[in-house]
């Protein structure tokens, strides 16, 4: 995915396949987000904003490191995603076979929730870093803040959907709680990535 062109990747979504999906797409969002926090952070930089410069250049490594870790996510759900599907297909003609099936439909849901569970915390750091750059970020840039959050923002959203819809086939106790506090966290996010992004629009108004 990540030596793929934008216009090969789109066409792979679009295709009647069961991967890549809505979390791959969750992932890249988070990701695009986390790309437009470095960028902002790189044109703050400079003399101008030495008295930021320990702030920023932490701002500019973790943004880098969410980003890596946003496509690397979307990997892992695609491949997550196509063990649900392979573990629905297993044969189930004998009650031996039938709770193998199970045991392995079981295993694969959990196994896909987890990737877009992680995808809501890059979206939740994403978000931080961004609130964290506005009131020292270059001025000339700062629309891209708001797009930054919203970018986190929808990542988060989508990533939740795709939490919950695994979660009706998990009986791990442990999995579905440590999925839904995942889900869970999605409003906080939401709300945190509306507040910069108005203060974005405020400043655009000035």
């Amino acid at each position: 995915m990540r030596d793929e062109t934008i216009d090969n990747f789109l066409e792979r979504l679009a295709a009647r396949v069961p991967a890549p999906g809505g979390g791959a797409a969750a992932a890249l969002h988070a990701a695009q987000g986390a790309a437009l926090v470095g960028m902002v952070a790189r044109y703050s930089t400079g003399e101008k904003y030495a008295q930021h410069r320990e702030t920023v250049e932490r701002i500019i490594a973790a943004s880098d490191e969410l980003r890596s870790t946003a496509l690397r996510l979307a990997e892992d759900d695609a491949a997550a995603f196509t063990a649900v599907t392979e573990a629905y297909k297993l044969p189930k003609a004998t009650d031996e076979d039938a709770s193998a099936r199970s045991a392995a439909i079981a295993a694969a849901l959990i196994g896909a929730g987890r990737p877009p569970a992680e995808v809501i915390a890059v979206a939740g750091r994403v978000v931080d870093l961004a609130a964290e750059l506005l009131p020292i970020g270059n001025p000339n840039v700062v629309s891209d803040v708001a797009a930054a959050t919203e970018a986190a923002r929808a990542a988060a959203t989508t990533a939740r959907v795709n939490v919950e819809i695994n979660l009706g086939g998990i009986k791990d106790e442990q999995a579905r709680a440590e999925l839904t506090a995942s889900a869970d966290a999605v409003d906080a996010i939401a709300a945190r990535a509306e507040r910069v992004t108005d203060a974005v629009r405020k400043e655009i108004a000035k």
